[in-house]
């Protein structure tokens, strides 16, 4: 599952933990796009960087859903 587009102020979840992340910032390197999170609430922790995938559905974080239903269609 995926969000058409990540876009910066969207939130994550973390399928492991259930954490919740901020999106900070979306850059391409190449011809892949990467995703910067920084875990919601805890502003000290360090920054994940995800690389993020093509599905059918739009974009999509490995090992991360979207915290809030994609309601754009």
């Amino acid at each position: 599952m995926g969000a058409r587009k990540i876009q910066i102020g969207q939130l994550w979840k973390k399928k492991e933990t259930g954490d919740t992340f901020l999106v900070t910032r979306v850059y391409n390197e190449a011809l892949s796009t990467f995703v910067v999170l920084r875990k919601s609430g805890s502003e000290g922790e360090d920054l994940v960087r995800v690389k993020a995938e093509r599905t059918a559905q739009g974009q999509g974080l490995p090992g991360f859903v979207p915290a809030v239903d994609d309601d754009s269609t």
